[in-house]
Order: structure tokens, then sequence, then C-alpha cells
């Protein structure tokens, strides 16, 4: 497809970036030549120095031929602006950056005035992404599938763990459970392993299960299945708004701190019933006097990677609290991933997935689409969630009959609203939703599993 990108900031080099890998035609549009520069080159994208709100621009990006525009820039009113003009112009598709809370409730009416295809907020997502992992407060990342069925779980193997040196075909046995383990990263290997496959220390494990049966195998490991309890967020940008709102709704006591003034007098507005803390979040007295060694969760949100990161490594020295980690450059991603920071959480990879859920979707043949899409393992395993919704080669075959290509793996198959773990006699129905796990990335359809 001809996708054009207005922004070049880092959630637009992202998806320009990905959007290629899958082969889609990319144009790339912002003010900034550097940047434009930068990212065509990288991208092997065409990229254009001007205003992506300008009609000439956009009819020198080829709008009239374009399938989606999407527009990603740092203001909310030039991106919808965007859209608009392009919907006049070529009447493709559109998707548009919304972060601003003042227009959260509003998303709707947009939307539907403007005739957007989508409006996607980064800071949003993000807090929906940190809140999901303080469902299991050991876990590194949760996920969900079947509107919710369904729980996906990274999770560290401790060097004390009852599976270190088990066999993946002796766990069911020996530990009563019912979950699924499709994949394993060890060191720099991402593996899809078999029944044979033995487990060790350190080892990157990610569980598949309904979320009953997902407890159920935790604490059998002996590990705590409550929520926290409360939680420090240092830094009060927008992502902490979402993301005290989101922790308030679970029932978390939410702390709070922010250095500037006046932003705490908005915060005190919009968050009436969480406690806001006028300090520097970056001062350890400041962070010892608020509590962080008694803390169950801490939250390093500031608008620097570095703080972030320092901020953790200091929680993680004082206490044994639950640690997420905004990050907001992917330069150093490799270096980062091996700091253990507990949750890392990425704004640009997770706004690019949803993205590329949508771009993938308006692909789709008619016998099935893709319901939720998540990237794994830096972004070198996908879980995919299809919805069968026509007759297909898959209907009515027994799994073990499947000729699936090489590391895939169907893990869960919920039919008529009842979810189970896919085993090797399991049959896929028309109405069934299927969750696939890969490590070969960019499938569109669930026929594309079969060789």
């Amino acid at each position: 497809m001809k996708i054009i990108i207005v922004g070049c900031g880092n959630v637009g080099a992202a998806l320009a970036e990905q959007l290629s890998s899958e082969g889609h035609d990319i144009t790339v549009i912002d003010t900034r030549q550097q940047l434009v520069e930068s990212v065509s080159v990288s991208c092997d994208a065409l990229g254009i120095v001007g205003n992506g709100a300008s009609f000439t621009v956009q009819s020198e990006a080829g709008v009239g031929e374009a399938d989606l525009i999407i527009a990603v820039t740092g203001s909310d009113e030039l991106n919808l602006l965007c859209c608009l003009i392009a919907r006049k112009a070529g009447g493709c598709s559109t998707i548009a950056r919304v972060s601003n809370p003042v227009y959260s409730e509003e998303i709707a009416f947009i939307k539907e005035e403007l005739g957007l295809s989508m409006i996607i907020n980064p800071q949003a997502a993000a807090a929906r992404e940190m809140a999901r992992t303080l469902k299991f407060p050991f876990a590194q990342k949760v996920d969900t599938f079947a509107k919710s069925r369904v729980e996906l779980v990274v999770y560290r193997i401790e060097e004390d763990s009852p599976l270190c040196g088990m066999k993946l075909k002796d766990m069911p046995g020996k530990l009563r459970c019912d979950v699924l383990i499709p994949i394993v990263e060890r060191g720099e290997q991402v593996i899809i392993p078999d029944g044979n496959f033995e487990m060790q220390a350190k080892d990157d494990i990610t569980i598949v299960s309904t979320q009953v049966k997902t407890i159920e195998f935790f604490k059998r490991l002996g590990k705590p299945t409550a929520a926290a309890r409360d939680a420090i967020i240092a830094g009060g940008g927008r992502t902490s708004i979402y993301l005290a709102k989101q922790l308030i709704q679970m029932g978390i006591k939410v702390k709070i701190i922010e250095r500037d003034s006046k932003r705490c007098e908005v915060l005190s507005e919009m968050l009436p019933k969480a406690m806001i803390i006028c300090g520097d979040a970056t001062d350890k007295d400041v962070l010892l006097e608020e509590g962080l060694a008694e803390a169950e969760t801490f939250v390093a949100n500031t608008n620097f990677d570095e703080e972030n990161i320092m901020l953790t490594l200091f929680a993680k020295s004082l206490s044994k609290a639950k640690l997420i980690t905004r990050v907001h450059r992917i330069s150093y991603d490799d270096i980062i991933n091996k700091l253990d920071l507990g949750s890392i959480v990425y704004p640009k990879y997770v706004t690019a997935v949803i993205i590329i859920k949508y771009v993938r979707a308006m692909k789709n043949s008619l016998c099935s689409n893709i319901e939720t899409l998540y990237r794994l393992n830096d972004n070198r395993v996908e879980a995919l969630e299809f919805v069968i919704s026509e007759r297909s080669p898959i209907v009515g075959v027994p799994l073990a009959e499947l000729n699936l290509k090489k590391n895939m793996i169907i893990g869960c198959i919920t039919h008529k609203g009842k979810t189970s773990i896919a085993k090797g006699q399991s049959v896929i129905r028309v109405g069934d939703t299927v969750i696939l796990i890969t490590t070969q990335t960019g499938l569109h359809d669930i026929r594309d599993a079969l060789k």
C-alpha cells in the first residue's frame, strides 16, 4: 500500500521503519530537513520537506493515490488538520495522533465528525501497557487476548525456581497446571521450544493461558498473585495522568512526584484522588521521604531516558518494588534491555504496533482478520489473534494434521466464549478466535501460517 507519514519524530520514524519492512510504499513529510533525510535514507522512503497540512505538500507526496495517511507530529491540531485535508484531497484512510488529555473525552466525536479511521494516543497506550503489568507484579510484561480471557505473561526464571532444570513435557505433571510456554528467550536466542526443552535460570519464558490457570501456575511457583496496592510515579507528564487514572480505578493508591509547581496544580485538579508531591524525583532524599523503600510499585516516567534509567536502578537497590521504566529513544534498546530495569515500556513501539495492526487489517482476506497484535522479545516474535470469519483450509482439521510453517505455534482457541490451550486433537471452527505465536513476523492472515 502507499502510505504517507507526517512527522519524523520517534513515533514517525518507528512507523516508517516497520511499515517499510513489511513492503509498503512509504513517503514521509516533516518541516525538519535533517529528520526527513535521516528517515528516508534508513527506510528507503520518499522524503518531502514541508508542512504536512499544506494541500500543495500533500499533493507532491501523492495523496491522490495514497491508501493511508498517518499524522504523528507533536501537535494534535496539526495532525487533525492534516487528516482533514487528506480526506478532502484524496479520500484515503486517515490516522491522527491526539495525545492531549483535554480531548480524551471527545475522541469519539472528533473521529466521527472528521471522518478519521483511527485516533491514536501514544501516552494513553503506554499507560495501558504499564497498568497491565501490575496485574502480576513479578511479571515483566502482561498482554491480553480474547477479550481479556487469555493472558500472555513474560516471566524471568529465578535461580531457586522449581522450573530450573525442568523439561516442558514434565511441567503439567509436576506442577499440575495447564499453561503453554511457546517462547523462551535465552541470552540472544529466541526459541519456540518443544517438549524436551529444559528450562534454566534467567530464561525469559512467555506463559499463555486463561487468567485463572495463569494465577494457579504462579501460585505453584510460590509467587504472589495479588495486584500492587500502591504506586509512586516519578514525573507528572501526560502519560502519568493516564496511568494514574487507570491505577486509581484499579484501587491502587497513587503518589506523583513532579518538580514544576504549576504542573502540580494542574495534576491536583485533574487527579483529585491522587497525592501530588511538589519535589524533584531525581533527589534520593525526596524519594526516601515519600516512602520508596516500602512502595510496592515504582514508575520512572520523566521526560528523560537517563533520569528514568538511573531512578529505576536506585529504586531497585533500595526496595523490592515492581519497577516500570519508560524509554523514549530506541537507539540503544539492546543495551537498555540488558540492564534489568523491570518492565520497560517504549511508547513509540506500542503506538507502532497498534497502527501496524490496522494496516494489516486493511490488506486482510475475508477468511480471517487480525483482532489483536503484540510484538515481543525486541520485535522478534509476534503474537496474533485471528477471528475465523469464514471457511478456510484450517477449519475442521485437527491441529496435529495442519502443515504449519517452521517456528509457528497455535497457543489458544476460543470457541463460543470458552478458551482452551490448543492441543494436537484441537479443531478450529468458523467463528473461533485463534492465537498464533511465531518468529516469522509480518503475517496478515491465518492461512499465511500454512506451508
